[in-house]
């Protein structure tokens, strides 16, 4: 674990982040039912790209009369920005791309907890680069996959495991990439010019995808107009700035026991819009993976109040 101290303001960017991102598996859910997986994701994400262009043009103009356009612009573009921009933008169109291809086998409630156990593979990853894993954390990633167990697979039908499930736990280890690669990234770079990168880049991949895999229409790009634009501007274009401007006051597992609330918010945005009610089975699978996820960051938690 490194010393990095998690600040109130971390929390609360963290926190308002979650929301944004469990409300937008409803707008996803719905886009889905109008156009197809990468045309949705291609799209979705350029917006948010787009929608971070103004921001950094407007940065740029404030620091006129501090320092001179161009040195700021050296400052913030540089080969290393473009190099984190590049890794952030392939691991994201991995795992949004896994994600949304999800929605047509499962629910928005039922993806979103799967999606959070990305909590699990943190600090597994995190062997790799050498972080140590409390004994309690393997416990917890017992008892997240026997949650998981209990959400993707009906009772005594281990051979019907849901393939939406299936597509959502592999989101989960990209997603759990691109914290680390975020929490590494994040204080060497601009954040919000790293956040357009990586959509920048994660766009044109699934933009080429849908050209060579679906084929898009015009027409139904429009009707699902609403949800592209709040997955779009709200998810990619301000959640995923959040994310790496919180990650700056963060620790890494903290930052994505925050971030797994997420879930939360799914399945009660779904509840109320979708009515996407879970069984009795899948409700006992979800506590127990939020239940785990929540006890796994514990260790955490512990070592940086003594750290602080």
């Amino acid at each position: 674990m490194d010393n990095k101290q998690t600040s109130l303001k971390g929390v609360l960017i963290l926190f308002t982040t979650a929301i944004i991102w469990g409300t937008s598996f409803v707008a996803q859910s719905i886009g889905m039912e109008k156009i197809e997986a990468f045309t949705y994701n291609g799209i979705r994400t350029v917006m948010g790209a787009m929608f971070l262009l103004p921001v950094i043009l407007i940065r740029l103009a404030a620091k006129r009369g501090q320092t001179p356009i161009s040195t700021y612009a050296k400052e913030v573009f540089t080969p290393k920005t473009f190099k984190y921009g590049l890794v952030l933008g392939v691991v994201f169109a991995l795992a949004s791309n896994f994600q949304q291809f999800a929605f047509y086998y499962s629910t928005a409630g039922k993806i979103a907890f799967i999606t959070s156990l990305y909590m699990f593979f943190v600090p597994i990853i995190g062997l790799f680069i050498k972080k140590r894993v409390p004994l309690l954390t393997w416990f917890c990633v017992a008892c997240g996959f026997v949650g998981l167990y209990f959400i993707s697979v009906k009772k005594g039908q281990l051979s019907e495991i849901n393939k939406g499930d299936i597509l959502a736990l592999i989101c989960a280890f990209f997603y759990a990439i691109q914290i680390l690669c975020v929490e590494k990234y994040a204080n060497e770079v601009d954040g919000v010019v790293l956040s357009c990168l990586q959509f920048f880049v994660g766009g044109v991949i699934s933009i080429v995808l849908m050209f060579i895999f679906e084929t898009p229409v015009i027409k139904d790009i429009l009707a699902a107009g609403k949800p592209l634009l709040y997955s779009g501007i709200m998810s990619c274009g301000v959640a995923y700035t959040l994310q790496i401007i919180g990650q700056k006051y963060a620790e890494a597992t903290i930052a994505s026991l925050i971030m797994c609330t997420e879930s939360v918010f799914a399945v009660i945005s779904s509840a109320i819009i979708l009515k996407e009610f879970m069984t009795t089975r899948e409700t006992i699978g979800c506590a127990i993976v939020f239940g785990a996820v929540v006890l796994s960051q514990l260790p955490g938690r512990k070592q940086s109040k003594e750290v602080s």
